[in-house]
């Protein structure tokens, strides 16, 4: 009943499962989504508490927070900061 595999022939010990540059791939789309809003958010604090802003923490909690939620959200944020800055 057992029948023997062709040589050179290699069975996938996981069916389904990306591997290789796929993995690669996934990794660092995932990267991108998890350390961009701190990313963001950190940049909007230093620029904002560098230029003396009051609300630094509010408006680097904007940026990271829609970032987060809702991904286009974050960059509108954080063009509404960079155009009323100064």
């Amino acid at each position: 009943m057992y029948r023997a595999l062709p040589s050179g022939y290699m069975h996938p010990l996981q069916p389904f499962v990306p591997g290789g540059p796929e993995l690669l791939i996934l990794a660092l789309i995932g990267v991108l989504f998890i350390a961009l809003p701190f990313v963001m958010a950190y940049w909007t604090y230093t620029d904002a508490e560098r230029r003396g802003g009051d609300n630094a923490a509010l408006w680097a909690l904007a940026v990271g927070g829609l970032t987060v939620t809702t991904f286009v959200g974050g960059f509108v944020a954080l063009a509404v900061y960079v155009w009323q800055r100064e």
